[in-house]
């Protein structure tokens, strides 16, 4: 049965849903962005039922997830993102676990992946790896992905702040759809994400972290040293597998073999065909079976 619960970190009080027993293999699946861990709910329970002990968290800026302080920075950095995973595992006494997300959450997961490996038992990431070259950031794209990340952009203007936050739901189910043109969700499906879009940092944070990557926004400074060992782009060398949606409306299949020698130790790409840039949420079955493949193989 799936709990919610709380735990502190040094800077956050996290929100986690957690299913399975406490002595069983830790598994922690990671939501991204405009979503929640509602993307889950067909997943935990193949997990659950596998063996497994569950905990899927809400990130920063979502859901009941709070800052302890009105002094931290609202950032939505990747450091960030890295670092809250890690010091959620602390805070829950987990000191290995297999880690799954896409999106932000993936980003998170590749990052501990990379810098704390010995964390790791495998890694389940959308698309492959997601670690930022800010460095690299200002080069073009061809014009076609230009155009598929025009809302990374629309956020760097005040008028995209403002339609954030007036248009938070639209924008975000109009992303969805974009994003995954084979996955007909009905409003009762988006309703229940939706609602973690409510947080009072919601804004904050995806305006930061969508303007940092670009280096157009300061980060928080207690992360600059994590952001700068990402800066050197990090090998990955846990066993990895990258699911891949044939459909993405980010990222297509097409851009992301570039970044497959990223990966050093055992590494295998999934192409899911049909299925859009919300794999778990879109393909359960192939995603937990990803994370399976790499329990049973630990």
């Amino acid at each position: 049965m799936t709990a919610l619960r709380h735990v502190r970190t040094p800077s956050l009080d996290i929100a986690y849903e957690e299913s399975g027993g406490a002595d069983r293999a830790p598994v922690i699946l990671l939501h991204g962005w405009p979503y929640d861990p509602r993307c889950y709910d067909d997943v935990v329970p193949l997990l659950a039922l596998a063996g497994c002990r569950v905990i899927v968290p809400y990130l920063r800026g979502f859901g009941a997830t709070r800052f302890l302080s009105e002094d931290t920075p609202r950032s939505g950095q990747q450091a960030a993102l890295g670092n809250d995973l890690r010091e959620l595992m602390d805070a829950l006494a987990i000191r290995r676990a297999l880690l799954a997300g896409y999106d932000w959450g993936g980003r998170a997961a590749c990052i501990v992946a990379a810098l704390w490996p010995e964390r790791v038992v495998g890694l389940v990431s959308g698309n492959g790896y997601n670690i930022q070259d800010i460095a690299g950031s200002a080069k073009p794209q061809p014009p076609e992905q230009e155009a598929r990340y025009w809302y990374q952009y629309y956020f760097h203007t005040e008028r995209g702040v403002a339609g954030l936050t007036l248009n938070r739901d639209a924008l975000c189910r109009h992303l969805w759809r974009l994003w995954s043109p084979n996955w007909t969700f009905d409003e009762a499906t988006f309703a229940r994400s939706a609602a973690s879009f409510a947080n009072p940092d919601f804004v904050a944070v995806t305006i930061q972290s969508y303007r940092h990557r670009y280096g157009n926004a300061p980060g928080d400074p207690a992360l600059e040293e994590i952001e700068r060992r990402l800066a050197d782009l990090p090998k990955i060398g846990v066993p990895t597998i990258a699911l891949q949606g044939e459909a993405d409306g980010v990222q297509p299949p097409a851009l992301l073999g570039q970044h497959d020698r990223s990966f050093t130790g055992p590494f295998e790409r999934r192409i899911l065909p049909e299925i859009g840039h919300n794999p778990p949420q879109e393909a359960p079955a192939a995603f937990a079976g990803a994370i399976l493949a790499l329990l049973r193989n630990a």
